[in-house]
């Protein structure tokens, strides 16, 4: 049984991905993160001997602490956290656990460089549709919550990717877009170590969506609707993509958890 101040990597697995998951913080040794950089999904670097100073940045936000093997490393940052007035966790048995157990990893040679902030920064094509809030959302909620996404002429994006460092994505003969039948939320989750079943579930709906094959899914007729619908909602592809990340948000759940379900109107029995 988990104690107060810490989480099982099964535990956290259900909290990633989610819209209130809570912020990960890897604070492995450089020497340990050199032999493998790799990330939990979402999550960011800290030194842990320099909690002290970083970790009131995180006051109030529920974190939890990553390092090696779930020992004095992430226990002594969780309670600076806690300190700075944090609901902080440390992983049990740290990142070896959590890959011993199979779960996803992000390989950070995939992701762009970080500005001075620390965030990720995309640029893409202006008015979204699916693979352009598909893909942002994936960012969001499995590689950098941070993230932040440009939306431009498209005949700029590839001049706006240079001058402002921003990775361009869905636009042709970049890395981050379509390839063979595969649609960029496919190549995302391929790059980015995210074969998850429902992630997977999910590209299938996104896949038929975005490339006009709706026989590839039941469901991908309905996240086309509501994609069309949300884009004549908004004329502020920021405001859409929002508005856009609860749409996904719901989308995943349901390939989580809830595809065995239906619904079934009740019948009316007339009475004898």
């Amino acid at each position: 049984m988990s104690s107060f101040a810490s989480i099982s990597p099964d535990k956290l697995s259900r909290l990633i991905g989610t819209p209130q998951g809570p912020i990960l913080i890897d604070v492995r040794t450089d020497e340990d993160f050199a032999a493998d950089p790799r990330l939990i999904p979402g999550a960011i670097r800290r030194p842990a001997l320099q909690a002290p100073q970083w970790s009131a940045e995180f006051g109030g936000r529920s974190v939890i602490v990553i390092c090696q093997r779930g020992a004095k490393l992430s226990h002594g940052a969780a309670a600076w956290l806690r300190v700075a007035k944090a609901a902080a966790e440390n992983l049990e048995g740290g990142f070896e656990a959590w890959k011993a157990a199979g779960l996803p990893l992000v390989p950070t040679a995939r992701l762009p460089a970080r500005d001075a902030d620390g965030k990720t920064i995309w640029v893409t094509r202006a008015r979204p549709k699916i693979d352009r809030i598909a893909c942002p959302w994936l960012i969001r909620r499995f590689v950098d919550p941070q993230a932040v996404f440009l939306f431009v002429a498209p005949s700029e994006v590839m001049a706006v990717a240079e001058r402002f460092q921003a990775a361009p994505f869905d636009v042709e003969s970049t890395f981050w877009s379509h390839r063979g039948e595969l649609c960029t939320f496919d190549v995302m989750i391929a790059e980015f170590g995210l074969a998850i079943p429902a992630l997977q579930r999910l590209a299938t709906i996104v896949r038929a969506a975005d490339t006009a094959r709706l026989d590839l899914s039941p469901e991908a007729p309905g996240l086309l609707a509501a994609s069309l619908g949300l884009s004549r909602m908004y004329d502020d592809d920021l405001a859409q993509l929002e508005a856009g990340l609860g749409l996904y948000d719901a989308f995943y759940r349901w390939c989580r958890d809830a595809t065995s379900e239906s619904h079934n109107w009740p019948t009316n029995k007339v009475k004898p």
